[in-house]
């Protein structure tokens, strides 16, 4: 078979590549001088090379090429050798002619100037030693040239060369070469390259080792979705559970599991999760101690979570612990692994809800029977003094009781505690835990959340918590009076001369009965009976000096353990009640007695907790808030750092839930005056008056806040801008000015670390951009204040590393109309987009001075703008584009503003080809068809009264993707629907097809 034959016949995929490279290989073969058949076979698959597109024809042929190359390397009869001849012969066998000036002609190659080539040559190379037996061996030059193409190719401008250059390195790898160039080039690529198909080709051949595990481990966070799925693949495939760290395994599982993305997290469940399992044989309870679930209980029961959904009802039912009849685990068999494995297993059978029921009953006791359980074994809790404490291993062993303690206290949750007699036992046992001193704080918070979820009103939840509290604090103990010691001596010989005379007059008694005197012995009978009377009265007088004299009373008790202990079931009674609901008598009374006198102690803690129930309560109470803000904000000035956090956590919750109104109420309860009375102007005049007052106090509390946005602890920072975050999302407060600083604390790089804060205004940008059309304006607003303050940082400030650009790429996005959420109702303001308003202050910015070094950067920001289709928007922005290119002297910027007013002018007179002609183009992109308007006026008015209008269904925004192509500089131009001929027609031109280019070649020839 001719070459020019086998390559045309290639180009079709059902034909058989098999048998066209044997026939091909049996024609090269056959020749002598194999000169010619190179120069013709090289000369046919350049017309394959030069397409960049990857079309089947021109796939099948890179295949065909790359599988008769490699087919000639080992002889047919090879296989039938012995295999220790055959790698004796491997090892003096030199590469093959064709081979070697297959791999030459690549090499010269590898830099043409068409990146089709490029990309040809690296997808060739990669098949070519893709395709070669695990134990094929090729020159050193070679190998040392196609490794030296292969890392500049690496780098290369166009993802798609990148990728193959990436995977025809696969093979050149030595993991155990800590020099090795592919390898650093891969770890490189990881880390700095911008397109995530090339991290996703790098991932999966990437070799592991101690030196590559750490780039894999960060692409597990990766911004792309793709490429993080890829990366837990890689681990669950190719990384052994013991190659990894605890703190590791537990990173992989937190943030796999909670990844945003639902792909993500399947294939941790699928595929990572099994992989483990399967090293350890599937013993779930070893997995837990790998994990060391005292550090990460949250992170274990999400695990286990994940687990269960995998398992049948059966498997549940078998994998259960080994419980004793009493369905409970033996107290000396418990561990910290066996009862959160418990507990997740309860749990995960309670929310499947009813259909639970039966099994939930034999994995756990009745609630009574788990109440005696659990008070037994809290008892058990040891209480450390100070010298036990510097004992590591009993702090090891306290610490690991009560993390177990703890597990058991979240498995009354699964109890059933509808049966009156069970959940009255564990209220008691509740109760009773709670009053004893010896219980460890840190069970308190746990114990009282069980104890109010038992008890659903809050009436009954307030009583039972202030008894509570009464008894921690003001315990009752027993007085004892001292003995009187002459008292009892007096008393024990008195005693003694009354049972002297008893035994005197018995003795006469006898004498008389037996002289039969009988008179005398009846008399001797009442003085017994009298003396009897009288040693029982001494007795009586004996046993009440002998007895301690007890007396109940109440001894109020101030250390700072008891009040901690009591500030937090406080803290947790006004948490789980009702925020409708008013603050009663003994919610008042705990105010004054505990927690107002425990804000000025002495001990942070205690101080800590008193402002967070001071700050719950006034949720409750709007006249506590009013009384108690100003208390707050100077608590949130001077105190500690967390004492600080506190407080203005609690000032952000108030003014979140009344608003800045809260500041400046008055006495709403006064009875009107009639009008004209000089009572009705002193009100009036009062009233403005704490009008004017409350809007100091507001100011004054924003001021405080920008402060904080400065600060130095980080802690601060982050809650201070949290806050104001909810306060602008929520309409509290609608600022320009703080959106600005928090776009600048944003991208302050003095903030990377801090990952909450990160987090929290990414997704609040967002959130807030898209709830509506005024939140836009503010963004608007906030634009030219952020742009000049990064513009003049000195070169000392952070803000001087930021990326302007990348800072007016958020501000464009977040300004289009097409991520709201929900449109503007009013038409008017539908018609003009933001970014028109954008686009005129950007203008005007410009024209205040053409000369400024910003110019350039206005004038890109410009182009990003999606302008409306309103005619008079267009003629005001084309009268200052205008005015603009007759004062700038930049090229760039000429450059870019003449561009932008030709796509203006088009536009402009395409509309008014449309309005002309009866006949429009349909938009496919167009929700709706609506009528054409009367323009308005583009002049801003109020904030809110936008008087302008456009045609809805104009230029839609096309989201930004990332494309494995260079991106092109074209604008997006709304297309018209093809008809089904055309579409037909277009895809027959997509089928390449290269005899055309073969036969033009052989006539040439």
């Amino acid at each position: 078979m001719a070459v020019k034959e086998a390559f045309q016949c290639a180009q079709k995929g059902h034909n058989n590549k098999a048998k066209l490279v044997a026939s091909l290989n049996n024609r090269y073969n056959a020749l002598e001088d194999k000169t010619s058949f190179h120069e013709e076979f090289v000369s046919n698959l350049k017309h394959a090379m030069i397409v960049y597109k990857r079309e089947p024809t021109v796939e099948n042929v890179i295949e065909f090429a790359a599988r008769f190359a490699t087919s000639l390397q080992c002889p047919p009869n090879a296989a039938a050798e012995e295999q220790q001849q055959q790698q004796e012969e491997e090892e003096e066998e030199e590469d093959h002619p064709f081979l070697s000036f297959l791999f030459n002609f690549l090499l010269e190659s590898h830099k043409a100037s068409s990146h089709a080539v490029r990309f040809r040559v690296c997808q060739l190379i990669n098949k070519l030693l893709g395709s070669m037996a695990e134990n094929a061996r090729i020159d050193d030059d070679l190998f040392d040239g196609i490794h030296r193409a292969m890392l500049v190719r690496v780098t290369d401008r166009f993802p798609n060369v990148r990728i193959q250059a990436a995977l025809a390195m696969t093979r050149l790898q030595q993991p155990s070469d800590p020099d090795c160039p592919t390898v650093n080039a891969f770890m490189q690529i990881l880390e700095n390259d911008t397109n995530a198909e090339v991290r996703r080709a790098v991932l999966s051949c990437i070799a592991m080792s101690p030196r590559t595990l750490p780039r894999v481990l960060k692409r597990t966070r990766d911004v792309k979705e793709n490429v993080r799925k890829l990366a837990y693949q890689v681990l669950a495939d190719k990384v052994h559970f013991k190659a990894l760290s605890i703190a590791q395994r537990v990173s992989l599982l937190e943030q796999g599991l909670h990844d945003t993305s639902e792909v993500v997290k399947e294939m941790v469940c699928s595929r990572l999760l099994p992989a483990w399992l399967i090293r350890l044989d599937g013993n779930i309870l070893e997995l837990l101690h790998r994990l060391d679930v005292e550090n990460c209980a949250q992170t274990a029961l999400d695990m286990l979570k994940a687990i269960f959904k995998g398992l049948d009802v059966d498997e549940l039912l078998q994998n259960r612990l080994q419980l004793n009849s009493r369905k409970l685990i033996p107290v000396e068999a418990l561990t910290c692994e066996n009862v959160l494995y418990w507990r997740a297993l309860c749990k995960f059978i309670k929310d499947k809800g009813d259909g639970g029921d039966e099994m939930l009953e034999q994995v756990l006791p009745d609630a009574a029977t788990y109440a005696d359980y659990l008070y037994g074994y809290l008892k058990a809790v040891p209480v450390l003094s100070e010298e036990q404490r510097a004992d590591f291993s009993q702090l090891e062993l306290v610490m690991t009781k009560d993390f177990i303690s703890q597990q058991l206290i979240h498995l009354i949750g699964c109890l059933d505690t509808n049966e009156e007699g069970g959940r009255k036992r564990v209220l008691a046992v509740l109760q009773e835990m709670l009053t004893l001193p010896q219980t460890p704080s840190s069970l308190v918070v746990l114990l009282t959340e069980k104890l109010l979820t038992l008890v659903p009103d809050d009436h009954r939840r307030i009583q039972t918590v202030a008894e509570i509290i009464s008894d921690v604090r003001a315990p009752i103990t027993e007085a004892s009076q001292p003995v009187d010691e002459n008292a009892s001596r007096r008393q024990q010989v008195q005693l003694a001369e009354v049972k002297v005379r008893i035994m005197e007059a018995k003795h006469a008694l006898e004498e008389c009965i037996a002289a039969q005197d009988f008179s005398r012995a009846a008399e001797l009978k009442e003085f017994i009976s009298e003396q009897e009377n009288q040693r029982n009265k001494v007795l009586q007088e004996i046993a009440a000096s002998v007895q301690t004299v007890d007396n109940e009373i109440r001894t109020e008790k101030n250390d700072p353990e008891t009040l901690l202990r009591c500030l937090t079931m406080c803290a947790e009674l006004l948490k789980q009640m009702d925020v409708k609901n008013r603050s009663s008598p003994t919610i008042s009374a705990l105010m004054s007695s505990l927690i107002l006198p425990s804000i000025a102690s002495a001990h942070p803690t205690v101080r800590s907790m008193a402002v967070v129930c001071l700050g719950t309560c006034a949720l409750h109470n709007r006249e506590v808030a009013k009384i108690h803000m100003v208390l707050l904000l100077q608590i949130a000035q001077l105190d500690e750092v967390k004492i600080r956090i506190s407080a203005l956590r609690a000032v952000i919750d108030q003014l979140l839930l009344f608003g800045f109104q809260l500041l400046s109420d008055t006495g709403s309860g006064q009875k009107p005056q009639p009008s004209g009375s000089p009572d009705q102007e002193a009100a009036e005049e009062t009233a403005a008056q704490a009008e004017v007052k409350g809007e100091d106090t507001a100011q004054s509390i924003l001021v405080m806040l920008s402060e904080l946005l400065d600060s130095e602890v980080s802690e601060l920072r982050t809650v201070t801008a949290e806050g104001l975050a909810k306060l602008m999302y929520t309409g509290r407060m609608s600022s320009a000015k703080i959106l600005s600083r928090l776009v600048l604390l944003w991208y302050n790089p003095l903030t990377e670390d801090d990952v909450h804060l990160r987090h929290c205004l990414g997704v609040f940008f967002q959130l807030y951009a898209r709830e509506s059309r005024a939140h836009q304006e503010v963004v608007e607003e906030s634009f030219l204040p952020t742009v000049r303050t990064l513009m003049n940082a000195p070169a000392t400030s952070p803000l001087a590393q930021v990326d302007i650009n990348n800072v007016v790429e958020l501000f464009v996005e977040l300004t289009r109309s097409s991520v709201l959420v929900k449109p503007s109702v009013n038409t008017e303001l539908q018609e003009v987009s933001v970014h028109d308003y954008l686009a005129v202050r950007v203008c005007g910015e410009m024209l205040r001075d053409p000369t400024a070094p910003e110019v350039r950067l206005y004038a890109k920001t410009l182009s990003y703008l999606e302008v409306s289709g309103d005619q008079t928007v267009k003629k005001d922005l084309l009268s200052l584009l205008q005015q603009l290119v007759q004062v700038v002297k930049d090229r760039v910027c000429l450059r870019a503003l003449d561009k932008m007013i030709s796509q203006l002018a088009d536009s402009r007179e395409q509309a008014e080809l449309l309005g002309a002609s009866p006949l429009r183009p349909l938009d496919v992109n167009a929700d709706e068809t609506v009528a054409d308007e009367p323009s308005k006026s583009s002049t801003r008015g109020k904030r809110g009264q936008r008087k302008t209008s456009t045609v809805k269904g104009g230029r839609k925004p096309s989201k930004r993707t990332e494309s494995s192509e260079e991106s092109s500089d074209g604008e997006n131009v709304p297309a018209v629907r093809p008809s089904r001929r055309a579409k037909i027609a277009a895809i027959e031109k997509t089928k390449l097809d290269l005899n055309p280019l073969l036969n033009q070649e052989a006539n040439l020839s």
